[in-house]
């Protein structure tokens, strides 16, 4: 189902980490367990987060996807 360098993007927020719903990251390593290791990383390219994810928390992106950026900072 996923391999290798894939993009993906997450299903849901995960807010102890700073990602939210629709975030992209790459698949680092694929485990036999249905999980997988995703990096996400910040427009610079500095590593936001390195989660270890199972299948059900990312989803393939597609022509269907448009991407954006959003800042990290909170809004007040």
């Amino acid at each position: 189902m996923f391999k290798l360098l894939d993009t993906v993007a997450l299903t849901h927020d995960l807010p102890a980490s700073g990602l939210r719903r629709g975030d992209l990251g790459a698949v680092v390593e694929v485990h036999a367990a249905e999980a997988l290791e995703v990096e996400f990383v910040a427009a610079s390219g500095r590593t936001q987060a390195l989660l270890t994810l199972s299948f059900e928390d990312v989803r393939h992106v597609g022509d269907q996807d448009l991407i954006a950026v959003r800042s990290l900072e909170p809004t007040h």
